[in-house]
């Protein structure tokens, strides 16, 4: 069983940075890809970014291309979401979920373990 962790939410400033955590405390992942959403007061989960199991192939969200950059160390368990030049537009609670198709998709429905969140909340 998958079972993921997020941490490394907060309250920052807007144009400040963060990095969240995304850590398996369950059956390894390494053969997963994994993703990062975000959701909103009243909006829908959105897509933010996503790796392949190697770390190969990556995908970004156009919101947010060139100021996160997503990435895993497999040997830890863990994928990490780096969050630069944050604006008050990115304030949501951000799930990590992982994939066992490996096609990267952008859909919740497609991913098959979530986490429970970490609220990130930028300033103005």
């Amino acid at each position: 069983q998958v079972q993921l962790v997020e941490s490394g939410g907060g309250l920052v400033q807007a144009g400040g940075s963060l990095r969240l955590s995304c850590a398996n405390s369950g059956r390894t992942f390494s053969t997963y890809a994994v993703g990062w959403f975000r959701q909103a007061p009243g909006k829908e989960r959105e897509f933010v970014a996503a790796i392949s199991w190697s770390g190969g192939r990556i995908n970004y969200a156009n919101s947010v291309k060139g100021r996160f950059t997503i990435s895993r160390d497999n040997a830890k368990s863990t994928v990490y979401l780096q969050m630069n030049s944050l604006k008050p537009e990115d304030t949501a609670v951000y799930y990590c979920a992982a994939d066992t198709s490996g096609r990267l998709p952008i859909s919740t429905s497609e991913y098959d373990y979530w986490g429970q969140g970490t609220q990130v909340t930028v300033s103005s």
